[in-house]
């Protein structure tokens, strides 16, 4: 479980594809504190489990249908990811409840700059926009935000100069794949509704 509150932005080492599995090589900091074989790790909003580590290095394996179904399929050396440590108790719940399961992908539509903020807008997967409620919660490449506008599968948040500086939003375009999660609370409504509205 995670809160969508990312930690660090880590840089990729490499992304390459093994016998068992896709292997994923993650440059980072903060993500390194008190790590331990086994522990999840958020990367880009998707759960990984670590597998070894370093000094300055984290690796990951990557299932085919995690590259698949996640903008994981399209990183490469030298991108920027978000990285975020499982949520501990004791710990700050800034964001929201995040599970680091990806629903889809979203692409971005448009992204500039608004004043002192920045606007982003992002086309979900057909039929998705049933779970967006205006002022609820999103996370996009596990960045927990709120939801400001909603017109069926598209939807916009607004983002702070922090959220800029610290996450790899600051290299995304128009065009970009992104990672969405929805609310968790609104997909368990729907599936524990959807026998009583048939």
């Amino acid at each position: 479980m995670f809160t969508g509150i990312v930690e660090e932005t880590g840089t990729v080492v490499a992304f390459t594809q093994g016998a068992d599995a896709w292997k994923l090589q993650v440059a980072a900091d903060v993500a390194l504190q008190d790590i331990a074989l086994g522990d999840s790790i958020a990367v880009n909003g998707c759960c990984l489990t670590v597998t070894r580590f370093d000094e300055r290095h984290i690796w990951f394996d990557v299932l085919e249908e995690t590259r698949r179904v996640t903008s994981l399929s399209v990183i490469a050396a030298g991108a920027a990811v978000n990285l975020e440590r499982a949520l501990r108790f004791g710990g700050k719940i800034g964001g929201h409840f995040v599970t680091g399961h990806v629903d889809g992908q979203g692409t971005i539509e448009m992204f500039e700059p608004r004043g002192s903020d920045h606007y982003l807008r992002v086309r979900a997967p057909a039929g998705q926009g049933r779970y967006l409620i205006h002022k609820g919660s999103i996370t996009i490449d596990g960045i927990s935000l709120t939801v400001a506008e909603v017109d069926g599968d598209t939807f916009a948040v607004w983002i702070i100069p922090t959220t800029i500086q610290v996450t790899n939003l600051r290299e995304k375009r128009v065009g970009t794949p992104v990672n969405l999660e929805f609310d968790l609370l609104g997909k368990y409504i729907e599936k524990l509704a959807a026998p009583h509205l048939a």
